[in-house]
Parts: C-alpha cells; structure tokens; sequence
C-alpha cells in the first residue's frame, strides 16, 4: 500500500504511466470506445467516468507544456468543433491538475480512432456520455 496515491491508480496504471515518456500519448476513452481491439496496452477502470479517471491520473500524470494542443478530445460527428459537456469536465481537471490553462483541440472520429491506436497506453472507463475520448501528451516533471 502507497501513501498519497489515489485508489484508482492501480499497479497496471501506474506502471504504464511511469513507463511513459515525454511525448507520449495517453488515451482515456468512453464506454463505446472499440479499446480492447485498437490498444497496444490497456487498463480498464470500471464502472469510472471520465472525469474521475481523469483527477485520478493527472495526480501523478503532467501534460506537455511545449505541445499545442496538449490534449484532443473526439469530436461529435458532423459537429467536431462542438465543445459536450464532457469535453468541458475533462478541460476543467486538466486545467485544475496543471495550474493553467491547457490547450485543447477536436479531431474527428476516424482520426482519433488513428491517434489512438498509436497511443502509448489506453484507458477505457465506463463513462456513459457519446464522445468522452480524449488524447493527452506527457509532458515533464
């Protein structure tokens, strides 16, 4: 048992998110998310939303700060630019997480489907609102 971690980090988690290096790309993804068949490397947090998954990893996870954008969010099809309201809660613990504002930007579903599979580590949660997908470079400590 770890002191100061929070209990969503399990071992599988934290030691892909250790292993990471600068530059590379987490996902974190919704429940529709096909995980399982496009991750090299996945962790799954059950019956986790995004935005708990999310506060949970960027206790120990920093996002890059020299790439603009830091984080892609899968945007609604035919309506990419359309910032959901899950798209607001995984902005707004990026940006407590990072002490600043961290830019954002919407790719469309086939994109993300490409960005993701060359993720680094997939983390598929249970949440349940379409679109909840989100790419996040690790930057340094």
């Amino acid at each position: 048992m770890l002191k100061n971690i929070d209990p969503l980090l399990n071992a599988d988690l934290l030691g892909h998110l250790a292993a990471m290096g600068h530059g590379d790309v987490l996902a974190i993804v919704d429940r529709n998310f096909p995980a399982a068949s496009t991750a090299e490397r996945l962790v799954t947090l059950s019956g986790v939303d995004v935005p708990a998954a999310a506060r949970a990893i960027l206790t120990v996870f920093p996002v890059d700060a020299f790439v603009e954008p830091a984080v892609l969010r899968m945007g609604a099809v035919g309506d990419e630019d359309r910032v959901q309201p899950v798209h607001a809660d995984l902005q707004a613990e990026v940006d407590a997480a990072e002490g600043r504002a961290v830019a954002s930007a919407a790719v469309d579903r086939f994109e993300f489907y490409r960005r993701a599979a060359e993720a680094y580590l997939v983390v598929a949660t249970a949440e349940a609102r379409p679109y909840g997908c989100f790419l996040l470079a690790k930057g340094v400590v």
